[in-house]
């Protein structure tokens, strides 16, 4: 490659403009189809799509793939490169592309048109004003977003590699092996033995203890809840550790209140699994349920949560999400739906007449180790301990100063006690 050619993009001056999409076709052999900006299906992601789908892959896994392959395309499409013409260069700038962009504003639901509040381009380094009861560069991609994209783009080109269909190389290579590096030294757990690499362009991923909301703030948050589904969802979340989405697919008949169980498709397995859940959950259902009776269907195969306006529609994970960040709004929070689960899982594993195994099976996880990180200490718990352990320290010798020039007045306006 001439050094020309390996010049970075000017990415400051880069637009990547919305064009195509990942449709849902709702058809068994083709959940989900990434088309071009004329509607025309993009045939390279069609055949990937089809062999995950072959090697017995979930619809959810197809269209988190599908969704990285569009963004590659739209930036390929802004480039003006070809998908099997695409270098290590293209690679490389999307990658760097990524990690700085912002995410695109979609059209919002009312506006299919394109009216209202959004955006038809995303420019790679505009800089957005974070939101009220958002975090900061929350509009921005996550790192492990970019680099399960990374992934995803390295097994698409491997798979057309392999067949004989895309470019002579990957665009997106492994990592190099320094020389002279001896083998299983510093062992990355995560990527197994056998000489496995990661991605060259992959970013390193931080791994964040899982976030707990505190029993004061999830009370404050319960009572911005505008609603009895809104109090029997967040109910149903917080006892039962279920994920947002395994919920919201829950139907009529899945819902037993005698046993005080709730029934969900397991988002990993598929499986069906009853999961019990708090006395309090069920009542904020049963009167959500009489508020609606006679405006949304009842029948047992029926969705269990409806849209609170007309026309009802089932709750869909994007407006149960908008629900929870009014509440978050209220208070200037910024807690997930995701959160529940976690919170959910400390209460459990951390009550000691509560087996882990138990644990293990409630949140449906595959091996122990991934259900042990909720026996970690909270990070606001152990602050509030460390603070108390000063606190009583104090107690214990009120007139101890670190300075003969100390005066003990002084200590009391620094630690804010009252001199008199």
């Amino acid at each position: 490659m001439d050094y020309e050619e390996s010049i970075p993009q000017d990415l400051a001056a880069l637009e990547v403009a919305l064009a195509g999409s990942l449709v849902a076709t709702g058809e068994p052999f083709e959940p989900y189809r990434l088309v071009d900006d004329s509607g025309k299906s993009i045939g390279p992601a069609a055949v990937y799509l089809a062999e995950l789908l072959a090697c017995g892959r979930s619809v959810k896994t197809l269209r988190s793939y599908g969704m990285d392959l569009l963004r590659w395309f739209r930036f390929l499409s802004a480039l003006e490169v070809e998908w099997d013409q695409a270098t290590r260069v293209e690679a490389r700038d999307f990658c760097r592309w990524l990690q700085v962009a912002r995410k695109p504003v979609r059209p919002h639901w009312r506006y299919p048109d394109g009216g209202g509040p959004a955006s038809e381009v995303t420019r790679g380094t505009e800089m957005a004003e974070p939101g009220p009861g958002t975090v900061p560069d929350a509009d921005r991609y996550a790192a492990v977003t970019v680099a399960h994209c990374e992934s995803v783009l390295r097994s698409f080109y491997d798979f057309h590699l392999e067949t004989g269909s895309g470019p002579m190389l990957n665009p997106f290579p492994l990592a190099r092996v320094r020389a002279g590096s001896r083998a299983r030294v510093q062992h990355n757990h995560d990527e197994g033995f056998g000489g496995k690499r990661g991605g060259r362009y992959r970013p390193k991923v931080v791994t964040r203890a899982p976030k707990a909301i505190p029993d004061k703030q999830f009370d404050q948050l319960f009572a911005k809840l505008g609603s009895y589904r809104d109090r029997a969802l967040v109910a149903f979340w917080v006892s039962t550790g279920a994920r947002a989405s395994e919920l919201l697919g829950a139907t009529v008949a899945d819902a037993d209140p005698g046993q005080q169980l709730i029934t969900v498709i397991r988002k990993g397995t598929g499986a069906l699994q009853p999961l019990p859940a708090a006395p309090d959950a069920f009542v904020w259902l049963r009167l959500y349920q009489a508020q609606v009776q006679g405006l949304v269907p009842a029948g047992r195969d029926e969705p269990l949560w409806w849209t609170l306006r007309r026309p009802f529609r089932a709750l869909t994970y994007d407006a149960a999400r908008a629900m929870f960040d009014r509440a978050n709004t209220a208070l200037g929070t910024h807690w997930s739906l995701h959160d529940l689960r976690h919170t959910a899982a400390y209460r459990m594993a951390r009550d000691p007449q509560m087996p882990l195994t138990d644990v293990q099976w409630v949140l449906g996880h595959a091996y122990l180790s991934t259900t042990q990180r909720y026996l970690n200490p909270v990070t606001e718990e152990v602050i509030a301990g460390v603070l108390a352990f000063h606190a009583r320290q104090l107690l214990r010798d009120p007139g101890h100063t670190p300075a003969p020039d100390y005066r003990p007045e002084s200590m009391q306006i620094l630690f804010g006690k009252d001199p008199s």
